[in-house]
């Protein structure tokens, strides 16, 4: 007999939706983001059914008992819109903001009354790792990953056109022609750094997000958004800044803009919680509350 809490959150498994020409329910095995089709008789007579939520399991037996024909609140064709839209928002939100801070970390500031060493984009790049954290959530590991892809190609776009119009020929007597490659010059090397190091963490911190809610059962989301950007953001700043700014910079002074930037963006991770438990909240009620 199929038992659950009223409340509890997925830990494997989550609902997506019914494909009713098919009799066919979607599932998504969170740990790893695939996609899985099965009969309803089948879902009802496995251990998925112990994993759903309240709501999933009630539309499970409506489904069911209805041979397909009743509609709920997670039939694609109702959720689609809502679901892919919090997804391309995410989405452009991640990149604005990555492409913000990759371009922004070009002018390093130095606050002379902390004296510190720090760059613009050091205070909203967190925000990256708190959209990812919220893509892993709501779409699982498989569609985060994808977006950091997105924005990644986006980025080695922008370097490839950038770097390109360099080399195309400037107005006679334009006196922004050199600044402009220097400047270019510049924004590429960095935008190279900021690729690998955006790469290298955001996988990671996806990672380990989803590890962790593995072991704890979907519990304890503020351990796992804090704990998966605490790692995430050590690994980001130690290879922006050497990639970065190696050569350019004396290493202390390097060493000490990495200093600065964990903990400004650990600081941030605290503040990310909040908002995360707020967005969750959002989207449940938005995309089964409308769909509804």
């Amino acid at each position: 007999m199929t038992t659950f809490e009223p409340g509890i959150e997925n830990s494997k498994y989550k609902l997506l939706g019914f494909e009713n020409d098919k009799h066919l329910a979607v599932i998504m095995v969170i740990a790893t983001g695939k996609v899985i089709k099965l009969k309803l008789s089948e879902v009802l007579n496995s251990e998925i059914m112990d994993d759903l939520n309240k709501m999933e399991v009630k539309n499970m037996y409506k489904k069911f008992y209805s041979h397909g024909g009743a509609l709920t609140a997670y039939d694609i064709n109702d959720r689609n819109e809502n679901s892919w839209m919090i997804y391309i928002i995410l989405n452009l939100l991640l990149f604005t903001f990555y492409i913000f801070t990759s371009i922004a970390a070009t002018k390093p500031l130095y606050l002379e009354s902390l004296g510190i060493i720090v760059t613009p984009g050091t205070f909203l790049y967190p925000l990256t790792f708190l959209i990812v954290d919220l893509l892993n959530e709501q779409f699982g590991l498989r569609l985060a990953r994808r977006a950091i892809l997105f924005a990644f190609a986006s980025n080695a776009m922008i370097i490839i056109l950038l770097y390109g119009s360099t080399f195309l020929p400037g107005l006679p007597g334009w006196r922004l022609d050199g600044p402009y490659n220097d400047v270019i010059f510049q924004v590429s090397s960095v935008l190279v750094a900021s690729s690998v190091s955006f790469l290298v963490s955001e996988n990671i911190n996806s990672y380990l997000l989803c590890k962790i809610k593995e072991l704890t059962n979907s519990k304890y989301l503020y351990l796992r958004l804090f704990l998966s950007t605490f790692f995430a953001v050590i690994i980001d700043s130690f290879l922006f800044c050497f990639i970065a700014f190696y050569g350019a910079m004396q290493t202390s002074d390097i060493l000490s803009m990495i200093y600065v930037q964990i903990a400004i963006k650990v600081g941030f991770a605290f503040f990310n919680i909040l908002p995360a438990y707020g967005a969750r909240a959002l989207f449940k009620r938005w995309i089964t509350g409308a769909a509804a």
